[in-house]
């Protein structure tokens, strides 16, 4: 890969999208230089004009290399992937399918029914306080693991991780997620299968220095 030192990854400590992202580029030993986005200061840094033009979607992440803009989390990841080893994808096109389906129900299904401007929306338009906006919250993951918990279960394909026993993209969607349900007192016991394979991936080197207490703008 070339110039690995100009990537930059915009970034918030607590973002779950921008958390599978460092997981990546850690799993894959490439350097990069993080660019705080605050999602809450002043009523987000996202939405300012010189955010906006970088990402219309004003979230992050956002990853730039060189010249080169990549926006939304799992097109970063599988940019990663196709530039730079090792793979987080299998090789075989049933396994790799597998990897995919269960990486989309954590971004696609869980994720965004429990991201900022849910909540927001939430709470300024239904009046929803933080007591009703976390039960929503758990209620949505909740749903979401039953159904990873029973592929990860009925699967023999299953190993340390969730496919096999070398992370891959399913990994690097579900551990921001168990983060996520853990912040907001989700009940994990249902979800043996699931809690062994995240708490694995966090012994991992890769995946502890991802973790969000450890980024720079992290608050205590």
């Amino acid at each position: 890969m070339a110039d690995t030192d100009a990537i930059t990854l915009y970034d918030y400590w607590r973002s779950s999208a921008t958390y599978r992202v460092r997981i990546a580029l850690n799993l894959k030993g490439l350097r990069y230089t993080q660019k705080a986005v605050h999602l809450l200061r002043d009523g987000g840094e996202q939405h300012g004009a010189a955010y906006r033009a970088l990402n219309p979607q004003a979230s992050v992440p956002t990853l730039v290399h060189g010249e080169r803009v990549i926006r939304q989390s799992l097109a970063i990841v599988e940019y990663l992937d196709e530039i730079a080893a090792p793979s987080l994808l299998p090789a075989a096109p049933l396994a790799r399918a597998r990897v995919r389906e269960l990486a989309l129900l954590i971004a696609c299904d869980v994720h965004p029914l429990n991201n900022l401007r849910v909540a927001r929306y939430l709470e300024h338009e239904f009046g929803a306080d933080a007591s009703a906006r976390e039960r929503w919250m758990r209620h949505w993951m909740a749903e979401g693991f039953r159904a990873f918990e029973a592929l990860l279960a009925a699967d023999g394909a299953t190993g340390r991780c969730c496919h096999g026993d070398a992370p891959t993209l399913a990994d690097a969607c579900l551990v921001p997620q168990v983060y996520n349900a853990r912040r907001f007192g989700l009940d994990l016991a249902p979800f043996p299968t699931l809690s062994r394979v995240a708490d694995h991936c966090l012994t991992l080197p890769a995946f502890d220095a991802a973790r969000p207490e450890n980024q720079p703008d992290a608050v205590a």
